[in-house]
C-alpha cells in the first residue's frame, strides 16, 4: 500500500525535535493543547509529530504533512449544547434516584461548567423541595445550570404531577425525565411552559427537557410537538396559557435526547454503538420533516467510564455525555460509605438484571449490583412468586416461611402494616384495590420489600447489607479497572469533578491518537493509555 503523502511546506525544529520512537510520540499525544505537525522523517522515512518550530512553504526542513489545531475536552462535544446550557463542558451528571445525586454533587457539577441532575425519583415532595432550596440558595437564581429529576409513575400520576409542579413553581429549568414509556400530562407541561417568542420572533424556551430513553419509538415522541390531545386539556385546567400551547406546535418536546444505553437502573441494555446512530438517523428525518428552528441534540449515557469510552461516545456524533454508575463511588454521593466501598470494589461482570419496585407487576426490570450483595437473586424469587401464585394466602407454609425469615425479615402481616400506613398518606387507593385484589395485596408486600432495598444502601443499614439494591451497570467495573493504582483508586479521592474532567480529559488524549494515527502516524499502544492525574 502506497504511503506516498502532498508535502505542504516543510518544518524547522525549535527548542525541541520531532518525535518519532514509541516512547515519546506517547508523551507528546498528551498534550492536546498545542497545535501539532505532522512530520516525515526524510523524503520517504516515518512519520512522526513535532511542536513548535518554523513552518515554511519551502526550503530545508523535515516535509510537512499537516498540522491539527489544538484539541480542548471542552470542544468534544456540540458547541450548541454548552451555548444552551451556559457550560464549560459538554458533560452532565445523570440523575440518581432517592437523592444518590445529592445536592451537594449537583452543585459541585455547576461550579465546574457541568450539569449535574438531582435524584428526585424515590423522595417525596417536601424532600425534593428541601433539596431544591439548597441548590438554589447555594448557585443563586441566576447562578450556574443545573437540573432536577422528573421520573415516570405509572402507578402514582398524581406524584408525577406533584414533582413537576414543583420544578415549575421553583423555576427549574432542566428537567431530566427518565423512565418513560411515552409522553404524559406532566412532561409536556414542563416542555410548553414559558415558551414565547423573542423580538426576532424566535421561539426560546423557558424549561428544557433533557429525555433520557432507549427505544425509537418513545424518541419519536419527544422529538416531535406534543400532541394536541395533550396540550388542549393543560389549557382547559390553566396550567398553559393559549400562546404557550400554540408555540409548542413549532418545537419538539425535548431538544436534548439522551441515548440510554447499558446503563444502571432502569434500562434496555441497548448497547451504545447501534443505539446512537439510530437516534441520530431518526432526528435528522424528524428534522427534516418539521423543520425546528433549532437541531435536536443527541447525548449519550450507559456504559461510560473510562476515557476510552467516552472518546468513543464523542466520536459516534454524541452532543454530550451523561455518567451514572461513576458517581455513586464519589464522597459527594448519597449512598452510605458501606455501599460506595461495595461499588469501588466491582468488577466488570459483577452486575445483574432485577425487579424493580415502581414497575413491579410490569415485569420491569433494573440493572443492579451483583457483588456483596443478595437482592438481584432475591427479588427474582419475589416475581417468580408473585407470577405462580394469587395471593399471600396461597403460599405454601414452607415457602410463606422461608419467604418472610429469608427475603422480607419480618412477617407477611407485619410488612402489610407498615404498606398500609405508607399508602394511606400516600394514595388510598392502592389499599382499596388490595381490599379487592388479593394479587395486588401481594404486589404492595413485595414492592415493600423492594422500594426499602434501594432505601438501605443510602441510609446505610448494615443489618440489611445482604439486601442492597445498589442500580449499577457495567461502566463501575470498567471504570475501576481504569483507576487501579491512580490516585483515583481511593474511594475517598473520588470526587464527582475529579471523575469528570478525568474522562474528558483522556478522552481528548485518544482522540487525538486517533486522529495522528489516521493520518499515518505510527502510534504506540501506550498512546492510547490515560492514566487518571489530579487536575483543576
Amino acid at each position: 500500500m502506497s504511503t506516498d503523502f502532498l508535502h505542504l511546506g516543510t518544518w524547522s525544529p525549535g527548542a525541541e525535535p520531532a518525535a518519532f520512537d514509541a516512547g515519546t510520540l506517547a508523551t507528546a499525544v498528551a498534550r492536546v493543547r498545542e497545535p501539532v505537525h505532522v512530520v516525515r522523517e526524510g523524503a520517504r522515512g516515518r512519520l512522526g509529530v513535532a511542536f513548535g518550530g518554523q513552518v515554511a512553504s519551502d526550503g530545508a526542513g523535515y516535509p510537512l504533512l499537516g498540522t491539527l489545531p489544538a484539541l480542548y475536552p471542552e470542544w468534544l462535544g456540540d458547541r450548541s449544547f454548552c451555548e444552551t446550557h451556559g457550560l464549560r463542558f459538554p458533560y452532565v451528571v445523570g440523575e440518581m434516584a432517592r437523592g444518590i445525586s445529592t445536592a451537594h454533587m449537583v452543585i459541585a457539577m455547576a461550579r465546574a461548567g457541568m450539569v449535574g441532575f438531582f435524584g428526585a425519583g424515590g423522595l417525596s415532595p417536601s424532600q425534593v423541595g428541601t433539596a431544591l432550596d439548597e441548590i438554589e440558595t447555594a448557585l443563586g437564581k441566576d447562578g450556574p445550570s443545573w437540573g432536577a429529576n422528573l421520573i415516570h409513575s405509572p402507578h402514582n400520576p398524581e406524584l408525577e404531577n406533584l414533582i413537576a409542579d414543583l420544578y415549575l413553581s421553583h423555576g427549574v429549568r432542566r428537567i431530566c425525565v427518565s423512565a418513560f414509556m411515552g409522553l404524559t400530562p406532566a412532561v409536556v407541561c414542563c416542555s410548553a411552559k414559558g415558551l414565547r417568542r423573542d423580538p426576532e420572533g424566535r421561539i426560546q424556551r423557558h424549561h428544557h427537557i433533557f429525555a433520557k430513553l432507549s427505544r425509537p419509538e418513545v424518541a419519536e415522541a419527544f422529538m416531535s410537538p406534543a400532541p394536541p390531545a395533550l396540550l388542549e386539556p393543560l389549557v382547559r385546567e390553566g396550567k398553559l396559557d393559549p400562546d404557550e400551547a400554540a408555540l409548542a406546535a413549532h418545537v419538539p418536546v425535548a431538544e436534548d435526547i439522551t441515548a440510554e444505553a447499558d446503563s444502571g437502573g432502569h434500562t434496555d441494555n441497548r448497547p451504545l454503538l447501534a443505539l446512537v446512530p439510530v437516534l441520530l438517523a431518526l432526528r435528522d428525518r424528524l428534522q427534516e420533516r418539521h423543520r425546528f428552528p433549532r437541531p435536536i441534540r443527541v447525548g449519550a449515557a450507559g456504559g461510560l467510564g473510562t476515557p476510552a469510552a467516552v472518546a468513543s461516545a464523542f466520536s459516534l456524533g454524541a452532543a454530550y455525555v451523561v455518567t451514572g454508575s461513576v458517581n455513586q463511588a464519589a464522597v459527594e454521593s448519597g449512598l452510605a460509605e458501606d455501599g460506595k466501598r461495595m461499588l469501588a470494589e466491582a468488577g466488570l461482570a459483577d452486575v445483574m438484571m432485577a425487579p424493580c419496585a415502581d414497575m413491579f407487576e410490569l415485569g420491569v426490570r433494573v440493572q443492579v449490583l451483583r457483588r456483596g450483595t443478595m437482592y438481584g437473586v432475591r427479588a427474582q424469587r419475589l416475581y417468580d412468586l408473585y407470577r405462580s401464585y394469587d395471593s399471600l394466602e396461597m403460599l405454601p407454609a414452607e415457602v410463606r416461611q422461608r419467604l418472610e425469615s429469608e427475603i422480607l425479615g419480618a412477617t407477611c402481616d407485619e410488612v402489610w402494616s407498615e404498606v398500609r400506613h405508607f399508602f394511606e398518606a400516600r394514595d388510598p387507593r392502592e389499599l382499596e384495590r388490595a381490599e379487592h385484589e388479593p394479587k395486588h395485596r401481594m404486589a404492595l408486600v413485595f414492592r415493600w420489600y423492594l422500594g426499602m432495598a434501594s432505601k438501605w444502601p443510602v441510609v446505610g443499614e448494615a443489618r440489611r447489607r445482604l439486601d442492597y439494591q445498589i442500580w449499577c451497570g457495567p461502566a463501575m467495573g470498567a471504570f475501576n479497572d481504569w483507576v487501579r493504582g491512580s490516585f483515583l483508586q481511593a474511594q475517598a479521592n473520588r470526587g464527582v469533578v475529579q471523575i469528570a474532567l478525568n474522562l474528558l480529559e483522556g478522552a481528548a488524549v485518544l482522540t487525538r491518537a486517533q486522529q495522528l494515527r489516521s493520518v499515518g502516524v505510527g502510534m504506540p499502544a501506550a498512546a492510547f493509555s490515560f492514566a487518571p492525574r489530579l487536575l483543576g
